[in-house]
């Protein structure tokens, strides 16, 4: 029998109405250089069965829009969500550097162990995230998905594919719209992931 190989695509959701920003929670849709960027980043490929899809607005409004002009099957995956910032939702990077500067850089150097205040901590976000991951494997084996989701979730996917400590997470960079390709041979505890590209495009 031939080994069962799945296909995953990670594609960060656009630029949302408002700009950068700690956005967890938040619900921005995306702004129309957002749409812009997502639908450039897909063109006019479909090589999915399923969309799976974070059910925040800048994920889930452009994976509804996907899912229909290509007569696919959507899922909603709550815990694909983006992490909890907690105080720091909503805010810009400056507006905290300007009051929490010693709480802001302490998170940039160990984000498991000094979350934002009030927020998710790393650990809890990378579990449910995995343990979805791991769903998502065991129920669509042998299949091409395409995950729309955040540029959190993305870091904590690919951390576990490449055997990264979730303390370097923030040195991966993940752009709006940027898509990552992981296959995956074999299922279960024997299954091996393989990262195929890192934030391109397919457009």
């Amino acid at each position: 029998m031939r080994e069962c190989v799945t296909t995953l695509d990670l594609l960060r959701h656009g630029e949302p109405v408002g700009g950068r920003r700690f956005r967890g929670a938040v619900d921005d849709p995306l702004s129309p250089l957002g749409w812009a960027q997502m639908r450039a980043a897909v063109g006019d490929h479909r090589p999915w069965q399923v969309i799976v899809s974070s059910p925040l607005k800048r994920c889930a409004e452009f994976a509804a829009e996907l899912a229909e002009r290509h007569g696919l099957p959507l899922e909603l995956a709550p815990d694909l969500r983006e992490i909890s910032f907690g105080q720091w939702d909503g805010r810009s990077v400056a507006e905290i550097e300007a009051e929490q500067s010693a709480a802001l850089g302490r998170f940039w150097a160990d984000p498991i162990h000094h979350p934002p205040p009030g927020g998710e901590s790393l650990a809890a976000f990378a579990a449910r995230v995995q343990r979805t991951w791991a769903e998502l494997l065991a129920r669509h084996a042998g299949r091409h998905l395409l995950l729309i989701c955040h540029g959190g979730t993305i870091r904590a996917l690919l951390c576990a594919v490449l055997d990264i400590p979730l303390t370097r997470l923030w040195r991966l960079d993940v752009p709006y719209a940027a898509l990552s390709r992981v296959r995956v041979y074999g299922t279960g505890e024997a299954a091996s992931p393989l990262l195929l590209f890192h934030a391109g495009s397919l457009g």
